[in-house]
């Protein structure tokens, strides 16, 4: 180590203090471990470190990748970190584990890790219970790196990082125990995330939990440090995910991918047997989910459309959880712009903003299990109550609508309160073939699939002509010119969008009918339009700074820069400088031939300025 610039007394405190066991093979060999994770050292420390961490892995393996990386990025890239809560007689909830130790959350948070990772003492559940909920960053943004940007760059839209809430996955055990003092062992172990992987994680604690709440603290220390060397989350790949002597196989869908829903089959389901194949890292078995809802899901799929306010009501998190995630998935490939709680306790910070009656309640999917917020919340317009799920015949017993115009006092029966009525009719269709699968005793999966085909072809028959019209206000490619600034896109009308929705909307291709006008007209006013109108205009901004690129480096500088004035020349080196910048910044997807090109582009028109502006422009 003498030869390592981070100093050898240096380095020696740095190893005595954050080394770290990793269980490889079965062996335990020591790593450096966790400094620095949340805050990020300066970079003189950081590229120090990494040389000094490079030389050790380099000596046991040179071709490892973790040579590159500090410790503990890979594992934050996936988790923000892991917790454990358990039952004190005098504190009730408590934190009992935090991991790794230098996680930066605030009390406030920890405070309500503890009472959103404990099912109310209400739901009754014994055993093993797992479910997921999702809660805001008190202390501010989850600082974002190159890494995360990158990111979101290539996932989609509903698979993007969340840097303003923490996604809590739960694994909870409620057994007797006599050996402890309440007669029972009561624990949760806490995944925290930015990522909306809930299928993955929740896979991951099937295999982690069991093994921990047996083994306590040595085995949580040896999986946290496995997961530090699993590769970063990046979307388009197939990744292979060492965990405790297995190998979970898993894709990150791309932005790229095909838009594309196919019915599987039943060997496509998620395989916890070699290869340990995950067929999706964030979807839930669907069907599952809204089996007791399927009469009611056109009514569901419109208000989850429009934003509407909407309380699910149920006897355990697990239940409340995957109705709001599988509502929440029900308008891919639109992305989900409101807000939503998978579960929520009356301890939230949130609990007076959502049960106040001094306002509109939220655009909200909010998942509660306390029979309390039956009083709280009754003024909401649209709240879905439903029990276990049991089946009544060939389908699963459907929760009936109760239509009211003002509700006083909910009924204790399940059932969709709501005074809403619908734009388009029922698609019955969907039905017969869901209950056609349940007779030939198709697996959920397949069921699953069938659902999920269906809420996306609605949604894709819903958006396809407002895509339409959006790429009729971008000019046409031949006013772009090399040296004017580009066209403007058209500005938006939203009458003029109507009036072609009314000749080209779906009411003509869609087998489902309705008032398709009524529910443009509505879904203009959501959160989801804002949301989908904000990024088409992004998209259509660099398509067009794209394009302007591709013809400035196509186009001939050596005849425009004749008969120009200096001030001119100047002025245009500044501006092709600033369109390269933001190329490299913006990831546009322009080939490294045409940038090349541009900046040769620059050299060109530098050198045909006179020696004192060039030593100006290009200082060497």
């Amino acid at each position: 180590m003498a030869s390592c610039s981070f100093g050898s007394n240096k380095m020696a405190n740095f190893r005595s203090e954050y080394k770290r066991p990793l269980w490889l093979n079965g062996e335990c060999r020591e790593i450096v471990g966790s400094w620095s994770r949340a805050g990020r050292v300066s970079m003189d420390t950081q590229e120090d470190a990494r040389r000094c961490v490079s030389r050790e892995e380099e000596m046991e393996n040179p071709e490892s990748p973790a040579a590159c990386r500090l410790p503990w990025d890979c594992f934050s890239a996936w988790l923000d970190g892991v917790c454990v809560v358990t039952f004190d007689l005098e504190l009730g909830q408590a934190m009992e584990l935090v991991y790794p130790q230098d996680i930066r959350i605030t009390e406030k948070e920890k405070t309500s890790i503890c009472y959103l990772s404990f099912p109310d003492s209400y739901s009754g559940c014994l055993g093993d219970t797992q479910f997921t909920f999702r809660m805001r960053r008190s202390a501010g943004q989850r600082s974002v790196f190159q890494e995360d940007e990158n990111y979101n760059r290539e996932a989609p839209a509903s698979l993007q990082r969340d840097t303003a809430h923490y996604f809590g996955y739960v694994y909870f055990r409620q057994v007797r125990d006599s050996s402890v003092k309440r007669g029972y062992f009561q624990k949760s172990l806490v995944l925290l995330s930015s990522l909306p992987y809930s299928n993955l994680f929740h896979t991951l604690l099937q295999l982690i939990a069991p093994e921990y709440f047996n083994k306590l603290e040595p085995c949580l220390e040896a999986v946290c440090n496995q997961i530090d060397r699993w590769p970063l989350p990046e979307p388009g790949l197939s990744l292979s995910l060492p965990i405790m002597g297995l190998v979970l196989q898993v894709k990150i869908p791309s932005r790229s991918d095909i838009t594309d829903v196919s019915v599987t089959n039943e060997q496509q389901k998620d395989q916890l047997d070699p290869p340990y194949h995950i067929t999706s890292v964030h979807e839930l078995d669907l069907f599952r989910s809204l089996q007791s809802v399927l009469m009611n899901l056109q009514l569901l799929w419109e208000l989850v459309l429009l934003g509407e306010p909407l309380v699910i009501m149920a006897p355990s998190p697990t239940i409340s959880s995957e109705i709001v995630l599988a509502l929440t998935g029900c308008i891919s490939p639109l992305k989900f712009c409101s807000d939503f709680r998978p579960y929520f306790t009356i301890h939230d910070s949130e609990f007076k903003e959502y049960t106040t009656r001094t306002q509109a309640p939220p655009s909200l999917l909010l998942g509660v299990t306390n029979p309390f917020f039956i009083k709280t919340l009754q003024h909401w317009p649209h709240i879905l109550r439903v029990g276990e799920p049991r089946m009544s015949g060939d389908l699963p017993k459907q929760v009936k609508l109760k239509k009211t115009n003002k509700i006083k006092t909910l009924d204790t029966k399940a059932g969709m309160y709501t005074s809403y009525k619908p734009f388009l009719h029922k698609d019955k269709t969907l039905i017969k073939q869901l209950l056609k699968g349940l007779q030939k005793k198709l697996p959920s999966s397949t069921l699953s699939s069938l659902l999920r085909k269906h809420l996306f072809e609605l949604t894709q028959s819903f958006i396809i002509p407002l895509e339409r019209y959006m790429g009729s206000l971008m000019p046409h490619h031949s006013s772009i010119t090399p040296w004017k600034n580009p066209p403007q896109v058209r500005p938006f009308q939203q009458e003029e969008l109507l009036k072609m929705l009314e000749h080209t909307g779906p009411q003509f291709s869609s087998a489902i009918k309705g008032d398709w006008m009524g529910l443009y007209r509505r879904f203009m006013k959501s959160p989801h339009f804002d949301g989908w109108y904000r990024q088409k205009q992004k998209e259509m901004r660099e398509k067009l700074e794209t394009a302007h690129l591709k013809v400035i480096c196509e186009a001939n500088i050596g005849t425009w820069i004749k008969n120009k004035s200096e001030v001119e020349i100047v002025d245009l080196v500044l501006k092709l400088r600033d369109k390269l910048l933001r190329a490299h910044r913006q990831h546009l997807p322009v080939s490294s031939v045409s940038l090349n090109r541009l900046k040769h582009h620059i050299d060109a028109v530098i050198s045909s300025l006179p020696d004192d502006l060039q030593s100006i422009l290009h200082p060497h």
